[in-house]
């Protein structure tokens, strides 16, 4: 049975050895439980990755995130502890990622789901075995927070913030860089030791340190963008009305693939959720208005401002980029500048009660799956079929209409007129 290292894109094996030159073999058995391959059917990309509007060609995945995060803690630290810590920290992302946390309404934080890390080891019998093998309690591996190299806080350079900067420049949000340039920056990064003596990333060169913020602010605005703030929130959205209509469930989020979870979006019988996610799906565009648009699928959200400002070494000491670098500091204000004052908006309705258009080839299909339903009239208008379905599981009628008039749905064996 080939290991994981085997079976993933020859492009991150290659970006995987920049970040470590050994990779750890212990790492390999905790990939591989159930719990962590779960991690490998959810996108990095927030549900982006299935909309034609982001033209994203790499598929990251948020177990390969956390295994990149685990190997830029090993690189420094060599600590199995911070390394097992790291690989864990998104156990608990479920489909579609923060798309969650707006569902939660956490929309500028995005760390609604982090409280389940614990639970999610503790529920994995796979490994919690092997951290007893280890002789690794659950409370030194369940907050990687608690390692500054790991996690710090906002604007500080830890190992998190640079694998997703790393990562989304390399064309899982957008392709600004190669592994060349990865290795030139990430081979500049050092560990200093602050006054309080806590431990954080540092630049040797301050034009590296340049250059890493530029293409940081670049991807700190696609973050926040209106395309993104609209998907995610409309992704929210459909898996909360999904959820009130008993379609799936919040358990779903965290045990189904995300491609299982599209799946039943566009089976699903509620036209607003299906043929709105279709419409999102191969859009091109959002439009923006400066008033809310009636009738129409409307946002005014905020989201979570992504920014780093990392530590570089100087003549005078250890400073912030942005104390000695005036293009640094113009590119990081323009992240904290961004302003969210507007509504974003798609031609569609996701709240309107809609009968669905189908062609009869389509009702045809449709009537193959659905014996629940039987036609009993048909109206002839000048330039269309209307149908009129009785549902007999639900005892209630559905509309569909038909811009063709064929005989097609007369030979259907369900239909009774």
């Amino acid at each position: 049975m080939p290991n994981y290292l085997e079976t993933i894109n020859p492009l991150i094996r290659e970006y995987y050895s920049i970040l470590s030159e050994d990779f750890p073999e212990f790492l390999l058995e905790y990939i591989e439980t159930p719990r962590m391959q779960k991690q490998d059917n959810i996108s990095v990309s927030c549900g982006t990755y299935y909309s034609k509007m982001f033209n994203i060609d790499l598929w990251y995945s948020s177990l390969e995130h956390s295994v990149a995060v685990a190997l830029i803690v090993w690189n420094f630290t060599h600590d199995k502890k911070q390394t097992l810590s790291a690989l864990f920290h998104d156990i608990s992302t479920p489909a579609f990622k923060h798309c969650i946390d707006f569902m939660n309404n956490d929309h500028e934080t995005q760390e609604s789901t982090e409280d389940l890390t614990r639970t999610m080891i503790l529920e994995s019998k796979e490994i919690m075995d092997l951290l007893k093998r280890d002789g690794i309690s659950i409370d030194e591996v369940a907050d990687y927070h608690i390692y500054p190299i790991a996690d710090n806080d906002t604007p500080m350079l830890s190992a998190d913030r640079l694998e997703y900067t790393l990562s989304n420049g390399l064309g899982q949000v957008k392709k600004i860089w190669g592994l060349d340039e990865i290795r030139e920056i990430y081979s500049n990064i050092e560990i200093v030791k602050k006054e309080d003596g806590t431990p954080e990333m540092c630049f040797k060169d301050p034009q590296i340190a340049e250059k890493f913020v530029n293409v940081m602010s670049k991807l700190s605005i696609l973050y926040m963008d209106d395309q993104r703030r609209f998907g995610m929130q409309f992704l929210a959205d459909t898996m909360k009305r999904m959820s009130e209509q008993g379609i799936i469930s919040v358990n779903d989020l965290y045990e189904l693939p995300e491609e299982e979870i599209i799946a039943k979006i566009k089976q699903c019988k509620d036209y607003n959720i299906s043929e709105c996610f279709r419409i999102w799906q191969n859009g091109e565009n959002v439009k923006i208005s400066s008033e809310s648009v009636p009738d129409k699928y409307c946002i005014k959200i905020k989201a979570k401002k992504r920014y780093i400002n990392p530590l570089v070494e100087t003549a005078d000491g250890v400073k912030r980029i942005s104390d000695i670098s005036i293009k640094a500091k113009s590119d990081i204000d323009t992240c904290l500048n961004y302003n969210f004052d507007r509504y974003v908006y798609m031609d569609f309705n996701f709240n309107e009660k809609k009968n669905p258009t189908m062609e009869n080839d389509d009702i045809e299909r449709w009537y193959k799956k659905n014996y629940n339903y039987k036609l009993y009239i048909i109206i002839y208008t000048f330039d269309s079929l209307v149908y009129i379905c009785y549902n007999i599981k639900h005892r209630k009628d559905t509309i569909f209409v038909s811009s063709k008039m064929t005989l097609s749905a007369f030979r259907h064996p369900n239909i009774n007129i």
